[in-house]
């Protein structure tokens, strides 16, 4: 496989052709940001923890049957995936209440939901990634009714998975963000990556924050954090 042009660089990872069309190459960058990306950092080590704790939870999640963009890990920062057309949603699931929802909805950080809640966001940077609801998907024609009811599936499925595996290691899911694509036949696939960057994580004994949180909130160094993470679900 060769390394081609960079044709895209996001706040967390720069994406690149490969010499076939359908595969990209990925590399995790030392990056972190925050408030859509006001709050901004370099972290040294963060592009290598997220590109493990990703490679790992999507092997994972694979073995149950969710397919997603994901071929493999070839270097500490660097993963190869399946080219596909992102749909321009952030996909919110959501266990407990925190961050945005509690702000929102006035409930306290912690209060566990009665079920999972599912929400979408609009993704564009200049609008700061508004919450939107199914008929504004349809209306700005982000996907289908099918398509719609297809990503809210998957995402559940996503969640109950996820649930499992952190909860194997004594982390507790508070809610996460997924993206979702569609690869050259049409198929909803699970995109971008899952890490302590998009997922709310509490350790289940003492509540502490295991994720990018430790960063928003000036909490201390982030590494520590993600090191924890990525050495829990090694043991898997």
């Amino acid at each position: 496989m060769e390394k081609g042009n960079s044709i895209y660089q996001g706040k967390a990872k720069e994406l690149y052709l490969t010499n076939q069309p359908e595969v990209l190459w990925v590399e995790y960058l030392d990056q972190a940001t925050a408030l859509n990306g006001v709050k901004k950092d370099k972290v040294v080590g963060k592009g290598q923890m997220n590109n493990q704790i990703t490679s790992k939870i999507f092997e994972i999640l694979a073995d149950q049957g969710i397919e997603s963009h994901f071929i493999e890990k070839i270097s500490n920062t660097e993963q190869l995936i399946k080219a596909v057309d992102i749909i321009p949603l952030e996909v919110v699931v959501r266990n407990f209440a925190a961050g945005s929802f509690s702000k929102r909805l006035n409930v306290e950080e912690g209060v566990e939901l009665p079920f999972p809640i599912v929400e979408f966001y609009y993704k564009d940077d200049a609008l700061d990634d508004p919450f939107i609801n199914d008929m504004h998907v349809r209306v700005l024609d982000i996907a289908s009714d099918e398509e719609v009811k297809e990503i809210k599936e998957l995402a559940l499925k996503v969640n109950e998975e996820l649930k499992k595996l952190f909860a194997s290691v004594n982390i507790k899911l508070i809610d996460f963000k997924i993206e979702v694509g569609r690869d050259s036949q049409g198929n909803i696939l699970l995109a971008d990556e899952i890490s302590p960057d998009t997922c709310r994580l509490w350790d289940m004994d003492t509540n502490d924050h295991l994720d990018k949180d430790i960063y928003r909130r000036d909490l201390g160094d982030l590494i520590p954090v993600y090191e924890e993470v990525l050495n829990r679900i090694n043991t898997l």
